[in-house]
Protein backbone atom coordinates (compact mmCIF):
# COMPACT_ATOMS: atom_id res chain seq x y z
CA UNK A 1 0.00 0.00 0.00
CA UNK A 2 1.23 3.56 -0.88
CA UNK A 3 2.33 6.08 1.85
CA UNK A 4 1.85 9.99 1.74
CA UNK A 5 -0.57 11.59 -0.74
CA UNK A 6 2.37 11.37 -3.30
CA UNK A 7 3.38 8.10 -3.47
CA UNK A 8 1.92 7.37 -6.87
CA UNK A 9 4.27 9.96 -8.41
CA UNK A 10 7.12 7.92 -7.04
CA UNK A 11 7.95 6.27 -10.54
CA UNK A 12 7.39 9.09 -12.53
CA UNK A 13 9.83 11.59 -14.10
CA UNK A 14 8.64 14.66 -14.98
CA UNK A 15 9.70 16.19 -17.97
CA UNK A 16 9.57 20.03 -17.65
CA UNK A 17 10.78 22.81 -20.66
CA UNK A 18 12.09 25.81 -19.86
CA UNK A 19 9.53 28.26 -21.27
CA UNK A 20 8.90 31.51 -21.92
CA UNK A 21 5.52 33.29 -23.31
CA UNK A 22 6.07 34.61 -26.96
CA UNK A 23 5.88 38.42 -26.87
CA UNK A 24 7.38 40.03 -30.46
CA UNK A 25 10.58 42.02 -29.46
CA UNK A 26 11.41 40.07 -26.12
CA UNK A 27 11.36 36.23 -27.46
CA UNK A 28 13.80 34.35 -30.00
CA UNK A 29 15.58 37.86 -30.56
CA UNK A 30 19.26 36.43 -31.49
CA UNK A 31 17.31 34.99 -34.46
CA UNK A 32 16.11 38.52 -35.41
CA UNK A 33 17.30 38.95 -38.48
CA UNK A 34 16.88 36.81 -40.90
CA UNK A 35 13.22 37.00 -38.82
CA UNK A 36 10.96 39.56 -38.26
CA UNK A 37 10.48 39.99 -34.05
CA UNK A 38 6.53 38.84 -35.19
CA UNK A 39 8.12 35.85 -36.70
CA UNK A 40 10.89 34.69 -34.15
CA UNK A 41 7.53 35.30 -31.94
CA UNK A 42 5.76 32.63 -33.72
CA UNK A 43 8.61 30.22 -33.87
CA UNK A 44 8.99 30.02 -30.44
CA UNK A 45 5.43 29.31 -30.26
CA UNK A 46 5.50 26.27 -32.74
CA UNK A 47 8.68 25.25 -30.88
CA UNK A 48 6.70 25.08 -27.45
CA UNK A 49 4.10 23.14 -29.24
CA UNK A 50 6.18 20.47 -30.36
CA UNK A 51 8.16 20.50 -27.25
CA UNK A 52 4.47 19.55 -25.25
CA UNK A 53 3.81 16.94 -28.46
CA UNK A 54 7.15 15.39 -28.29
CA UNK A 55 7.25 14.48 -24.45
CA UNK A 56 3.46 13.68 -24.74
CA UNK A 57 5.18 10.84 -27.02
CA UNK A 58 7.71 10.01 -25.11
CA UNK A 59 5.00 9.60 -22.14
CA UNK A 60 3.96 6.93 -24.19
CA UNK A 61 7.02 4.57 -23.88
CA UNK A 62 7.81 5.73 -19.86
CA UNK A 63 6.56 6.95 -16.93
CA UNK A 64 6.77 10.27 -18.13
CA UNK A 65 4.70 13.25 -17.31
CA UNK A 66 5.26 16.91 -18.91
CA UNK A 67 5.51 20.20 -17.72
CA UNK A 68 6.41 23.40 -18.81
CA UNK A 69 8.32 25.76 -16.42
CA UNK A 70 7.15 29.27 -17.37
CA UNK A 71 7.95 32.83 -17.42
CA UNK A 72 7.16 35.88 -17.07
CA UNK A 73 4.94 35.70 -13.77
CA UNK A 74 1.71 36.39 -15.12
CA UNK A 75 1.74 34.57 -18.25
CA UNK A 76 -0.44 30.94 -17.72
CA UNK A 77 -3.04 32.28 -19.92
CA UNK A 78 -0.73 32.18 -23.07
CA UNK A 79 0.54 28.72 -22.69
CA UNK A 80 -2.91 27.12 -21.52
CA UNK A 81 -4.50 28.56 -24.77
CA UNK A 82 -1.88 26.84 -26.72
CA UNK A 83 -0.62 23.69 -25.17
CA UNK A 84 -2.47 20.64 -24.74
CA UNK A 85 -4.57 20.58 -21.25
CA UNK A 86 -2.53 17.35 -20.25
CA UNK A 87 0.64 19.37 -19.76
CA UNK A 88 1.10 20.86 -16.32
CA UNK A 89 2.57 24.12 -15.64
CA UNK A 90 4.78 25.64 -12.85
CA UNK A 91 5.59 29.69 -12.97
CA UNK A 92 9.27 29.90 -12.76
CA UNK A 93 10.91 33.30 -12.14
CA UNK A 94 13.55 33.87 -11.03
CA UNK A 95 17.24 36.54 -11.47
CA UNK A 96 19.21 33.95 -13.33
CA UNK A 97 18.81 30.76 -15.28
CA UNK A 98 20.26 28.27 -12.41
CA UNK A 99 17.90 30.18 -9.85
CA UNK A 100 15.06 28.92 -12.78
CA UNK A 101 16.45 26.04 -13.00
CA UNK A 102 16.98 24.77 -9.84
CA UNK A 103 13.86 26.36 -8.53
CA UNK A 104 11.70 23.95 -11.71
CA UNK A 105 13.57 20.65 -10.40
CA UNK A 106 13.09 21.52 -6.60
CA UNK A 107 9.16 22.41 -7.39
CA UNK A 108 8.69 19.10 -9.20
CA UNK A 109 10.76 16.95 -6.85
CA UNK A 110 8.60 18.27 -3.92
CA UNK A 111 5.25 17.65 -5.58
CA UNK A 112 6.22 14.02 -5.38
CA UNK A 113 8.08 13.13 -8.82
CA UNK A 114 11.02 10.70 -8.44
CA UNK A 115 12.76 12.10 -11.23
CA UNK A 116 12.64 15.53 -12.81
CA UNK A 117 14.33 16.69 -16.37
CA UNK A 118 14.52 20.15 -17.44
CA UNK A 119 15.03 20.55 -21.00
CA UNK A 120 14.99 23.44 -23.62
CA UNK A 121 12.48 24.65 -25.73
CA UNK A 122 14.58 25.47 -28.48
CA UNK A 123 15.33 22.23 -30.08
CA UNK A 124 12.11 20.90 -31.60
CA UNK A 125 13.23 17.91 -33.51
CA UNK A 126 15.25 16.67 -30.26
CA UNK A 127 14.55 12.44 -30.48
CA UNK A 128 11.73 11.60 -28.28
CA UNK A 129 14.16 8.12 -27.80
CA UNK A 130 16.49 10.46 -25.63
CA UNK A 131 13.67 11.64 -23.90
CA UNK A 132 13.29 8.11 -22.74
CA UNK A 133 16.62 7.78 -22.08
CA UNK A 134 16.66 9.82 -19.51
CA UNK A 135 13.78 8.97 -17.80
CA UNK A 136 14.86 4.72 -18.02
CA UNK A 137 18.39 5.97 -16.32
CA UNK A 138 16.65 8.24 -14.14
CA UNK A 139 14.40 5.13 -12.71
CA UNK A 140 17.19 3.13 -12.08
CA UNK A 141 18.26 2.87 -8.30
CA UNK A 142 20.43 5.20 -7.15
CA UNK A 143 21.66 9.23 -7.43
CA UNK A 144 22.91 10.34 -11.01
CA UNK A 145 22.59 13.01 -13.37
CA UNK A 146 21.61 12.64 -16.97
CA UNK A 147 22.58 15.36 -19.53
CA UNK A 148 21.99 16.11 -23.02
CA UNK A 149 25.24 18.04 -24.69
CA UNK A 150 24.31 20.82 -27.29
CA UNK A 151 26.49 21.84 -29.74
CA UNK A 152 27.51 25.35 -28.70
CA UNK A 153 28.60 23.86 -25.27
CA UNK A 154 25.65 24.09 -23.56
CA UNK A 155 22.98 21.16 -23.12
CA UNK A 156 19.27 20.69 -23.95
CA UNK A 157 18.66 18.41 -20.98
CA UNK A 158 19.58 18.29 -17.25
CA UNK A 159 17.82 14.79 -15.34
CA UNK A 160 18.46 14.43 -11.55
CA UNK A 161 16.97 11.99 -8.63
CA UNK A 162 17.58 15.23 -6.64
CA UNK A 163 17.75 18.90 -6.42
CA UNK A 164 21.63 19.58 -6.24
CA UNK A 165 21.59 23.17 -6.22
CA UNK A 166 25.60 23.01 -6.32
CA UNK A 167 24.61 21.85 -10.24
CA UNK A 168 23.64 25.08 -10.90
CA UNK A 169 25.80 27.59 -8.72
CA UNK A 170 28.20 29.83 -10.73
CA UNK A 171 28.07 28.61 -14.46
CA UNK A 172 28.84 31.25 -17.00
CA UNK A 173 25.43 30.84 -18.58
CA UNK A 174 24.88 31.37 -22.29
CA UNK A 175 28.43 30.65 -23.12
CA UNK A 176 30.28 27.25 -23.92
CA UNK A 177 31.56 26.74 -21.00
CA UNK A 178 28.28 25.57 -19.42
CA UNK A 179 28.56 21.59 -20.44
CA UNK A 180 32.33 21.34 -18.94
CA UNK A 181 31.45 23.34 -15.69
CA UNK A 182 28.05 21.31 -14.73
CA UNK A 183 30.54 18.11 -15.20
CA UNK A 184 32.93 19.95 -13.06
CA UNK A 185 30.43 20.48 -10.28
CA UNK A 186 29.01 16.90 -10.60
CA UNK A 187 32.19 15.12 -9.98
CA UNK A 188 32.84 17.60 -7.12
CA UNK A 189 28.86 15.96 -5.91
CA UNK A 190 30.65 12.55 -6.67
CA UNK A 191 27.28 12.00 -9.04
CA UNK A 192 27.83 9.26 -11.76
CA UNK A 193 26.60 11.07 -14.91
CA UNK A 194 25.08 9.96 -18.01
CA UNK A 195 25.40 11.51 -21.04
CA UNK A 196 23.02 11.53 -24.01
CA UNK A 197 24.03 12.09 -27.63
CA UNK A 198 24.32 16.12 -28.50
CA UNK A 199 21.92 17.60 -30.20
CA UNK A 200 21.52 21.36 -31.27
CA UNK A 201 19.92 24.38 -29.96
CA UNK A 202 18.42 26.89 -32.47
CA UNK A 203 19.28 30.47 -31.79
CA UNK A 204 21.29 32.21 -33.93
CA UNK A 205 20.72 32.00 -38.00
CA UNK A 206 23.43 29.07 -38.44
CA UNK A 207 21.08 26.39 -36.13
CA UNK A 208 18.26 28.32 -37.73
CA UNK A 209 19.86 27.15 -41.06
CA UNK A 210 20.33 23.52 -40.14
CA UNK A 211 16.84 23.50 -38.90
CA UNK A 212 15.34 24.41 -42.23
CA UNK A 213 17.52 21.62 -43.80
CA UNK A 214 16.53 19.48 -41.63
CA UNK A 215 13.09 19.91 -41.80
CA UNK A 216 12.51 20.74 -45.05
CA UNK A 217 15.96 19.50 -47.05
CA UNK A 218 16.02 15.95 -45.97
CA UNK A 219 19.17 16.27 -44.14
CA UNK A 220 19.45 14.93 -41.17
CA UNK A 221 21.31 16.77 -38.25
CA UNK A 222 23.16 13.06 -37.47
CA UNK A 223 22.84 9.36 -37.94
CA UNK A 224 21.82 8.74 -34.18
CA UNK A 225 18.05 9.11 -33.13
CA UNK A 226 15.29 9.55 -35.30
CA UNK A 227 14.09 13.04 -35.05
CA UNK A 228 10.57 13.97 -34.09
CA UNK A 229 8.38 15.01 -36.94
CA UNK A 230 7.75 18.73 -35.41
CA UNK A 231 4.68 19.30 -37.31
CA UNK A 232 4.27 22.66 -35.79
CA UNK A 233 7.55 24.10 -36.80
CA UNK A 234 7.92 22.10 -40.15
CA UNK A 235 4.42 24.47 -40.84
CA UNK A 236 5.77 27.60 -39.72
CA UNK A 237 9.41 26.90 -41.62
CA UNK A 238 7.14 25.59 -45.10
CA UNK A 239 5.41 29.59 -44.85
CA UNK A 240 8.43 31.45 -44.26
CA UNK A 241 10.27 29.90 -47.12
CA UNK A 242 7.43 29.54 -49.60
CA UNK A 243 5.96 32.65 -48.82
CA UNK A 244 8.65 35.26 -47.20
CA UNK A 245 11.63 34.34 -49.05
CA UNK A 246 13.59 32.93 -45.66
CA UNK A 247 16.37 30.82 -47.21
CA UNK A 248 17.68 34.16 -48.31
CA UNK A 249 17.76 36.18 -45.63
CA UNK A 250 19.27 33.24 -43.93
CA UNK A 251 22.01 33.15 -45.73
CA UNK A 252 22.40 36.87 -45.83
CA UNK A 253 22.45 36.94 -41.80
CA UNK A 254 25.47 34.04 -41.69
CA UNK A 255 27.21 35.91 -44.44
CA UNK A 256 27.13 39.17 -42.39
CA UNK A 257 28.20 37.34 -39.38
CA UNK A 258 31.17 35.64 -40.75
CA UNK A 259 32.52 39.18 -41.90
CA UNK A 260 31.81 40.59 -38.21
Amino acid sequence: MGEGPHWHLRSVCAIAVMAKASVAGKTKTRLVPPLTQDEAATLNTVFLRDAADNILSAAALANISGWMAYAPAGSEPFFRSHLPQSIGLIETVAPTLGECLIHAAAALLRAGHGAVCLINADSPTLPIGYLVAAATALATPGDRIVLGPSTDGGYYLIGMKRPHPGLFEDIAWSTDQVLSQTLARADALDLPVLQLPTWYDVDNAETLQTLVDEMLAGKPFRDVGTPTPATWTRRHLSTLVEDFGLQGRILGSCAVSRLS
